[in-house]
Parts: structure tokens; sequence; C-alpha cells
């Protein structure tokens, strides 16, 4: 006989998995020190005027998926009515066999709506009626959802030239006790190969109230604005960068690169290789002055569609994993930095599997015996963010480093219903080590089996990134 479609004990296979999820992971809060949550929607605690606005707003797992099963682009961001675009998604899911999706969607329901309806075409039209009158109360609004999933801190992603006012006003207001703290993404000020670069230098230098016309400019105007980040109490960065590289270059040479292309010139790969190495390691070293955890993301090959990059813009679904080599180019630059013993907590995401075992050894070199975990493997990131991913990243940190001392989960989204992924991350985590003790691999020890289990859920992230939450 087939098991209850995602019941209670779901992928909770043995006794030992099923007990370690409902006595000790499923209870702890949440820490989402990654995410790409709106600030303003906290700051006016945002009522979502219906289910397609919060659900399929943005959410380009949701627009890859529908646009693979048919669905013209006018049902994902084009015009149709908000009614008619739920209605094409909830059509269409059920052929999503095996997609995590099918889990997430399932999941939010039942934690955000307490609904616990097979979505289909058929039942669209009655979840439309019985979601949007959900969304009319205040629990469903962008706070209450908030502390619906019992979050304790998120970390927002933050350029260095934003003046971070709707993080004053979140912080102002008393009786919101989930703290909302920025976290410094300064990718715009290292791409230099952009065609955006030449515009955004400018801004960072206003920001910051600095000129900058030489290197050492830039690297006084980012620490400039840490420090504004600092004030609003960010404790962690982050950085996108999808294909590693490693190029050292002195401040002359430096000087000529930003000034030739503040002209508009175009500059040959060496150059942006240094000019982003540079930029990187002046970053890293700052954020080991400041005690900040530096988070690394690897392997994306963005944008690949150019018409409809062109006709959408970014983060629309048109990426995928890059197959490039990460291992030298990042030995060198996390090397340089711990010669001068100011490597920062790190962690590192890499978006091609194949890279978990580079990750996994990697972090062993730079561990430094003082800090838990000082150097960690990121959870299963953007497309590995599903049962086999989480699997595979976790098994590989178990075999190759500590697992026990791993910050786990992230929502990495722009939506307030992701906390449902903590829970399919959790009951993914107890499965594998519930697993593991009931073939003998790990002692039923309880007590011990509680500690590891909650640290991993919540107490290591606590203590990792120091934020100030009970």
């Amino acid at each position: 006989m087939a098991k209850p479609f995602m019941d209670e004990d779901f992928l909770l296979e043995t006794p030992t998995a099923r007990t370690l999820y409902h006595e000790y992971a499923a209870p702890q809060p949440i820490l989402d020190y990654h995410c790409h949550l709106p600030p303003a929607e906290i700051a006016q605690n945002k009522q979502f005027k219906n289910i397609t606005e919060i659900w399929l707003g943005g959410d380009h797992y949701k627009w890859r998926f529908m646009r693979s099963s048919g669905v013209t682009e006018d049902f994902l961001t084009g015009d149709q009515p908000d009614q008619e675009k739920f209605r094409r998604f909830c059509q269409v899911l059920p052929m999503g066999v095996g997609n995590p999706l099918y889990h997430w969607c399932h999941l939010e329901l039942r934690r955000s709506f307490g609904i616990d309806t097979v979505i289909s075409g058929e039942t669209a039209d009655a979840l439309w009626e019985a979601c949007n009158a959900k969304l009319k109360q205040p629990e469903m609004f962008a706070r209450g959802l908030m502390q619906g999933a019992n979050v304790r801190a998120v970390c927002t992603t933050d350029d260095p030239i934003d003046d971070l006012a709707n993080h004053e006003l979140i912080a102002a207001d008393t009786t919101f006790k989930i703290k909302v703290l920025p976290a410094f993404r300064p990718d715009r000020s290292f791409n230099i190969d952009r065609a955006e670069f030449v515009d955004y230098i400018p801004k960072l230098a206003a920001a910051a109230d600095i000129q900058i016309l030489r290197f050492d400019d830039v690297r006084k105007a980012l620490s400039a604005r840490m420090d504004f980040f600092a004030q609003h109490g960010c404790r962690v960065s982050d950085h996108g960068v999808d294909v590693t590289f490693f190029a050292e270059a002195s401040d002359a040479e430096l000087d000529a690169i930003l000034s030739r292309r503040l002209s508009g010139e175009t500059l040959s790969a060496k150059e942006e290789d240094q000019y982003k190495t540079a930029v990187l390691l002046h970053l890293g070293r700052e954020y080991a002055k400041r005690d900040w955890a530096m988070q690394l993301h690897l392997g994306a090959l963005r944008n690949n569609n150019s018409r409809m990059f062109q006709r959408l813009g970014p983060d629309t679904g048109w990426d995928s994993i890059t197959d490039s080599l990460v291992a030298n180019n990042l030995s060198r630059y996390l090397d340089t930095l711990d010669r001068d013993d100011l490597l920062p907590r790190t962690i590192l995401y890499c978006l091609d599997p194949a890279q978990n075992e580079v990750l996994g050894t990697m972090i062993g070199n730079f561990q430094n015996g003082q800090v838990i975990g000082k150097m960690q493997f990121g959870s299963g990131w953007w497309f590995n963010d599903q049962k086999d991913g989480m699997i595979r990243q976790m098994t590989a940190l178990a075999n190759l480093g500590n697992l026990g001392a791993f910050v786990g989960m992230l929502t990495d989204s722009r939506s307030f219903l992701s906390y449902a992924r903590h829970d399919y991350f959790r009951r993914i985590l107890c499965n594998l080590i519930g697993g593991w003790v009931e073939n003998g691999e790990y002692p039923q020890d309880w007590a011990q089996l509680k500690q590891v289990v909650e640290a991993i859920c919540y107490g290591n992230a606590r203590r990792y990134f120091d934020l100030g939450t009970e």
C-alpha cells in the first residue's frame, strides 16, 4: 500500500528519522542568513493582493517550470489576469513528478495557509478563493508570515550604495521582534566587465562621499560603506563570483585599468581579473577586521538567453550551471588572505555539484582550530536546493569535513512563503542521519543526536553569525 501523500512523516523513512524531526528539528526557530526579501515590504508590512502576487510574482523557479510545460510568457511575466496565471500554474504543476517545486508548493499551502488540497487544474479556483481569503488576515501580511514561520532573524541582500532607510524603519519599530539586518553585496563594484560598471562607480562615490579617480579611492569608498552598514547591524557579506579568478597587480596597474575602463575602453580578460581580484582581496581583509562572515556563490552561468534577457532583465529564469574549474583560483584567493591572518569566516557555495568534493576538501585547508567550522561548505544552492542536491552536499561535507558544525539552511528567496524550504531541509537532514543510525553507522545516543540536529537547524548559525538572537 502506498504511503499517504506528504503526511506528517513525509520524507522520514525510519523511526529514528521521525523522532529526530518531530522532537528536535521541527521546533527549532529559523535564522535566515541569506535571502532576497525586499526590505521595503517588511518595513511596510505588505499585504499581498492575491495568491498570484505572493506565489508566482518574481519566482523564476516556477516560471522555468511553466515555460517547460508549454505555458506562454504572457501567463508568467505578461499582462494576463492574475487568476488566469494562477490557473495555468495549477494546471501544469501535476506534471512535476519528482520536481521539488511540487513539494515546496504543497508545503507552502499547508504551513502558511493551513490548506492540504492537492494542487491541480480542477482545484485551482477553490484554491484561489481560499488563499485570497486567508491573505486578507494580518497574520498573512509580510511580517505575520515571518512570525508564523518562527523566524528570529533575516539578512537581506543589499548593494553598498543602498541608504538602508527601510532597515532603519524596521529597527525603529519595537513591536516587531524579528531582526532584519542588511548583508553587504558589492558585486557591482568589482564586475568591471559589466556594461553598468561605468555608471555605477559615480553612484558608489556619491554614497561614500569620496571622489573615485584611482583604485585606492575604490577601496576607501567600499570601506566607508562597510562602516555605514556596520552601523545598521550588518555582520554578513555575499558575493556572486560566477567564475573564479586570481590575478595580482600593482596599484599603478590598477589605477590604469580603472581609468581606462571609466573612459569607456575595453579591457583584456587579464586586466578584468586583476581588478576583480584586487577588490575581492580588499573586501576579504576588511571583513576579517570587522569580524563579518563572507559568502561566495560560485558556478552560475547567468542570462544565457540574450533575447529574453533584453526583454525581461536578470533573475527571470534564464540561468544555469557553469562547468568551469574553481579550485586553483579559489585556493590562491583564500591563501592570500590567510597569509596575513585576514581570512574571514567564509561560506562557499557552488552551483555545480561536480565541485562538491572540491569545496568539501577546500574548506579543510583553511580551518584555524579556533572558530568551530570557520570555513563552511554552504547548503545545496539554487538548482541543488532539492532532495538529491541536499543529500549530496551534506554527504560530501560529512565524508570530508564536519557535518555537526554545519550552519544549515537558508532560503535564498524573494518570497515570504519560502520558509517551507527549511522544513523540507530538516526532514531530509533527519532522514539522512536517521538512516545512518538505523544502519548502525552512528549510535542511537539521543542526547548527542539532539545536540547535533538542533545545532544544524539553528544553533550553529546563531553562534556563527552572532546576530544577537536568542
